[in-house]
């Protein structure tokens, strides 16, 4: 095993300069996913790890229809906050499903955002076709047992999934990545951050090196929003989502005026169900609706062999989500 340098940062300006200067640097948080990634499975190796867990990064504000989460929150804190109860309540569901208590109490919303798949494939690094560990060497996925894999997004060359719970309604409500690095700062609507495989399955988001997530913009549902997180996995509790679905409804006398969906345990990335939106908004709130949104939303997907269960799996959760929220 490599030795590697461990680096508690002062303030922002030091860790971005301290990871910028070191190609195979990273940062850390609250450490759930690098640590596993690099102390557990070993398949990534980085020469430092910079710890920005002391950092002013931490709590949540609102201002006036938006709140502001800055990147250290932890899962459990940001479940707890009054204003995401009351005004969110799809985000608050994905939180509390996403992981048991203590990895809540650890894992931040910034490490959430960019943590790493759990394909069995990529965190073997005895498995040689892994594109996104060893770009064009293949992906073994595709050739071998595959269930907890993606078929939104998905390729020949991936079929990684994109497991986080929290980032399914996050896409859905249109929140934005605010980043620092050495020449300032950015902001990148979350459905822009993330990158499907294509020919490049290594590259997984929009980050350049050194940049950090330092907060987390989030718009507030409008008044009299309905809105919910529905998970379906083999567990109760505990487990990644074999499909799951965020929805915000807007039904007046009937008919659905606005509507929000994104998809989870589906896509290579968060997958905000653009299609299933315009199906649903001017369309009366019924089963007929929201099966008609459900084809649209997965329509094309990319299957293999053990795969192929999740199409229609997919389809009756965002039907049971959209009824769920609608009644």
């Amino acid at each position: 095993m490599s030795d590697i340098e461990y680096v508690r940062a002062a303030d922002a300006s030091s860790a971005v300069a301290l990871v910028a200067e070191q190609p195979d640097a990273a940062f850390l948080a609250g450490g759930t996913t690098e640590l596993d990634l690099a102390l557990k499975d070993r398949v990534v190796h980085p020469s430092r790890l910079v710890d920005i867990g002391r950092l002013p990064l931490r709590g949540v504000t609102r201002t006036g229809e938006h709140l502001r989460i800055a990147a250290l929150t932890t899962m459990e804190e940001l479940a707890a906050d009054e204003t995401v109860a009351a005004r969110l309540p799809l985000v608050r569901e994905a939180l509390l499903a996403g992981a048991s208590t203590q990895l809540r109490n650890m894992a931040t919303i910034g490490g959430n955002l960019l943590q790493r798949t759990r394909c069995r494939y990529f965190r073997d690094p005895d498995v040689g076709a892994c594109n996104k560990r060893t770009p064009g060497s293949g992906c073994a996925a595709v050739e071998a047992v595959a269930r907890m894999h993606a078929i939104l997004g998905a390729g020949p060359s991936c079929i990684a999934l994109h497991a986080s719970d929290l980032c399914v309604p996050l896409v859905a409500l249109d929140a934005v990545v605010v980043l620092r690095d050495a020449d300032g700062g950015r902001r990148v609507p979350l459905t822009e951050f993330y990158l499907t495989p294509g020919d490049r399955p290594d590259r997984e988001n929009v980050l350049r090196h050194g940049e950090l997530v330092t907060h987390v913009e989030v718009p507030l549902l409008p008044a009299g929003t309905r809105s919910g997180y529905l998970k379906v996995r083999d567990r109760s509790s505990y487990e990644f989502a074999l499909t799951s679905a965020a929805a915000a409804i807007q039904v007046d006398d009937g008919t659905i005026a606005a509507a929000r969906l994104g998809l989870g345990g589906v896509g290579t990335v968060p997958w905000r169900a653009y299609e299933a939106e315009r199906v649903l908004v001017g369309a009366p709130a019924n089963e007929r609706t929201f099966r008609a949104a459900a084809e649209a939303a997965i329509r094309h997907p990319f299957t293999v062999p053990g795969t192929e269960f999740k199409v229609e799996l997919a389809k009756r959760t965002i039907v049971r989500i959209l009824r769920t929220v609608t009644t």
